[in-house]
């Protein structure tokens, strides 16, 4: 006899891992199923953004900028190291530790919370009086049925059309966390966060990085200043990007991969690279779901149908995360996660689509809430903006790491802020206080009148809001 739950998630991903733990916290029995596997064949719970996304990506980010001090910076600290090497294995192998350390700690948050784990892919089977029964294929099939069910299945990589990812030579987020030696050339389409990330760390590391972009502008969806001063200091770096690249045909061989592309003015180029990182985006994974067994509706992208409140088109199934509508983003997937166990229980779930942040977690790190300059002029909106480097920043300068700048843009007859754009050290960590800001309605005179402790990166902040009303102090 299969076993019934209140509450089935399909992913353990951000959104289905959190999903299940709050539906548990709320006094439901859930179940969460989820295939991901180590490389022993056990359990690896997460999703995407721990194994082959988020968490392994910050990890060789880390190790990168670690080598790239001590390579380049150190000696301005007095610090002598001789030769710098960089034993890539090892680095890999701790990027590796710290996924597993992520892995295990779900694992343990489940059974502390007293979620059924099964290790498998989840389908539909059929619905029968307002229950859903859903198969496990894993190392044992089995039909569990469940009252309510949370389909979290994440993003595949969009791969070119007509070239599949080897993960040897053309490589996905996946192949590109797991190279094994620093290429000497390293191609990568598409100047999205996969492609700057990525490109970062095999830059720092030795590699000469191109960037082929198929737009026209450099990260249309950020702050134009932001972007400007990014492109600015990535060609400084040595990143290459060019915009404008329309790729043609891709050929791979043991040699390499080349790239045939048209540049923005039209004229035919190649590309020859070691390596080819793929990153032009993703789509909703819905592969074996079998949503047709229950009659399950999804959009022309193959993305499941939700409502606002993240409600399918049938009674009792909700979807979140990246196989919904909204930013492929792993925070977001968590709060929609919260908010539809909240919402089964009875609950006002919430989840405010404009106070979701966004980051690039590159040196230096690039980071968003709330609307743009660019976004504010077309809409018509009257705003008054504030600007502060970090170049007048006390701890920046006793961190060496002075590039970029804090800008703030507030309504211009209530002050309340609409958006607070950050490219420069720790932008990731700064950001909190504007998402909170905003979440609380905020104008930029309750940010100018807060006291931030000295000498802090988050004064930048501060003298930002200041300089909405054109009054800062220390610039």
């Amino acid at each position: 006899m299969s076993q019934a739950f209140d509450v089935v998630v399909i992913g353990a991903g951000p959104g289905g891992y959190i999903a299940a733990i709050r539906a548990a916290q709320l006094g439901f029995k859930v179940a969460c199923i989820d295939e991901w596997k180590n490389a022993a064949g056990g359990p690896a719970p997460g999703g995407t953004c721990t194994n082959v996304g988020c968490i392994p990506s910050k990890a060789l980010l880390q190790s990168s900028e670690h080598f790239d001090h001590a390579s380049h910076h150190f000696a301005e600290h007095g610090i002598s190291t001789g030769t710098v090497k960089m034993d890539v294995a090892k680095m890999v192998a701790r990027k590796d530790g710290v996924v597993k350390q992520n892995n295990d700690g779900i694992l343990y948050l489940f059974k502390k919370n007293k979620v059924t784990f099964f290790h498998g892919r989840g389908s539909f089977v059929a619905a029968k009086d307002g229950v859903y029964e859903i198969k496990v294929a894993g190392a044992q099939e089995e039909v569990i049925s469940g009252k309510q069910v949370v389909v979290a299945t994440g993003s595949n990589p969009r791969a070119l059309p007509g070239v599949a990812f080897d993960e040897e030579n053309i490589l996905s987020n996946d192949g590109a966390l797991r190279i094994g030696a620093v290429p000497k050339k390293l191609g990568v389409i598409g100047s999205g966060v996969i492609g700057l990330e990525m490109g970062s760390v095999w830059r720092r590391l030795g590699a000469e990085v191109t960037i082929l972009e198929g737009l026209p502008t450099f990260l249309g969806a950020a702050d134009e200043g932001v972007a400007k001063e990014a492109a600015k200091v990535f060609a400084k770096q040595g990143l290459k990007i060019e915009l404008g690249a329309k790729v043609g045909e891709v050929k791979s061989a043991k040699k390499g991969v080349t790239v045939a592309y048209t540049n923005a003015k039209g004229e035919a180029q190649e590309l020859a690279v070691d390596k080819l990182i793929v990153s032009i985006g993703r789509v909703a994974n819905t592969i074996g779901l079998n949503p047709e067994a229950v009659g399950l509706q999804l959009d022309e992208r193959g993305a499941i149908v939700v409502d606002a409140e993240c409600k399918t088109n049938l009674p009792g199934v909700w979807a979140v995360g990246d196989v919904v509508r909204g930013p492929m983003l792993a925070h977001k997937a968590e709060e929609e996660g919260v908010a539809v166990a909240e919402r089964i229980a009875g609950q006002h779930g919430h989840v405010n689509f404009n106070t979701i942040p966004y980051v690039i977690y590159t040196s230096p790190e690039i980071a968003w809430v709330g609307k743009t300059e660019q976004q504010l002029k077309a809409e018509g909106v009257a705003y008054k903006a504030g600007q502060f480097p970090f170049l007048a920043n006390g701890r920046a300068r006793a961190l060496g790491d002075t590039t970029g700048f804090v800008k703030i843009v507030a309504d211009a007859k209530t002050d309340e802020i609409l958006g607070v754009h950050i490219i420069g050290p720790m932008a990731s960590e700064l950001i909190a206080e504007a998402v909170m800001a905003m979440e609380f309605k905020a104008s930029s005179e309750d940010i100018a009148r807060i006291c931030h402790a000295h000498p802090s990166l988050s004064e930048s902040t501060k003298e930002a809001a200041l300089a909405v009303d054109k009054r800062t102090l220390n610039f």
